[in-house]
């Protein structure tokens, strides 16, 4: 891999296409990052972070990536594996007794990962301030009953994963969830700006999120009909620019981050051994589900919690690379055969974008323009 155009050329081109989008009313706020075999290429940013002060996005500005925070979670679990502390056919039940009631007694840490556990239900009844409670939240998924035998299916864990990923690693290392992100990925790779459960000090630097006017798709019918997510969170915005909802733990979809952030983590999984040996990047990212997803009627290639590249990806063309988005159009990814990372932050969430239109498909068709094998 060679870069044909210099840094500064890629930087100037994607900058240019950030603020092309701004220009045309279709974002507010966006970042950038890459590296490239270790080293950072790309850093650009552009447009507002927040409207109402005027405040504008910097490399400094914090952003809510929704589920792009999974695939950190992902690669926690990975570490422990690597450490030999469980494997990916231990079941949840030998780690966490209580899960195992109302039939849940043998889901694996591999149909976790997957999104084929059977229980990406979020109960009909669950308040705000439980989704906010990690024992409360810890109990709900106790008492979860599997929509389809485990194994047998992937539907999207929208965020019961989060909990399931994180009880795993709580019980595990002992740590909370939030300590254990900043002890074994943020300070290992020099990270500072990726949070689940931002501090209060660090909260001003937080973009605003605000939902764009997207036509509401109708699912398709023939789809399993699953509440992933309670409907008090809609609008999106209204539900994570809450403070109380950025400092809480929310493993799923509570991530707060910068480009730069999401960029090194994948950076290190990309090019080098700093958080697993390249043996274990290739087992974790490796296809293990093809298909249809049963909950939102979408086709899918899963590996170990993450989404893997293909022809019609933003991740790039290759299945080996991986990474994962989040709702409103963040993405973050690894190429390794490449030694590529990318990650995008927005505040702007949109809900239905024509596949390869998007931000971030088009930011990375750019830099991956500018880069030659």
């Amino acid at each position: 891999m060679i870069i044909v155009k210099s840094q500064s050329e890629i930087n100037h081109l994607i900058r240019a296409l950030l603020e092309n989008y701004i220009d045309r009313g279709e974002e507010r706020g966006l970042q950038v990052a890459a590296y490239l075999n270790g080293e950072r290429i790309v850093d650009c940013w552009a447009g507002v972070a927040d409207p109402a002060s005027g405040r504008l996005v910097d490399g400094e500005t914090l952003f809510t990536v929704w589920s792009a925070g999974k695939g950190v979670d992902a690669t926690l679990v990975h570490l422990l594996v690597e450490r030999g502390l469980l494997s990916y056919e231990t079941r949840l039940a030998e780690l966490w007794p209580e899960f195992a009631a109302h039939g849940k007694q043998d889901i694996t840490v591999a149909h976790v990962l997957t999104h084929m556990s059977g229980i990406p239900q979020i109960p009909a009844d669950v308040t705000p301030d439980e989704v906010l409670d990690w024992g409360a939240m810890r109990r709900r998924m106790e008492r979860l009953t599997p929509l389809w035998k485990p194994g047998t299916a992937s539907g999207y864990h929208a965020m019961t994963y989060g909990w399931l990923v994180g009880e795993i690693v709580q019980r595990i290392d002992g740590r909370r969830f939030a300590d254990f992100v900043r002890a074994e990925i943020c300070a290992p790779l020099g990270i500072r700006d990726l949070y689940f459960g931002i501090p209060a000090e660090e909260e001003p630097r937080v973009a605003v999120l605000e939902d764009a006017s997207d036509p509401v798709l109708p699912p398709p019918a023939d789809v399993l009909k699953v509440t992933a997510t309670p409907a008090w969170r809609y609008p999106p915005s209204a539900w994570a620019n809450q403070s109380a909802v950025r400092r809480a733990c929310v493993p799923s979809s509570g991530c707060i981050a910068n480009a730069r952030a999401l960029a090194a983590h994948y950076a290190a999984l990309a090019h080098g051994e700093r958080l697993l040996p390249a043996a274990r990047v290739r087992e974790m990212s490796a296809l293990r589900f093809e298909g249809r997803d049963c909950t939102t009627g979408n086709p899918e290639r899963r590996a170990l919690g993450y989404h893997l590249g293909g022809p019609d990806s933003a991740l790039g063309e290759r299945l080996s690379a991986f990474g994962h988005g989040g709702l409103g159009g963040t993405l973050a990814f690894a190429d390794p055969e490449l030694g590529l990372a990318f990650a995008l932050t927005k505040n702007r969430l949109h809900s239905n974008v024509a596949p390869g239109t998007d931000v971030a498909y088009a930011a990375a068709s750019v830099l991956r323009a500018a880069l030659a094998e």
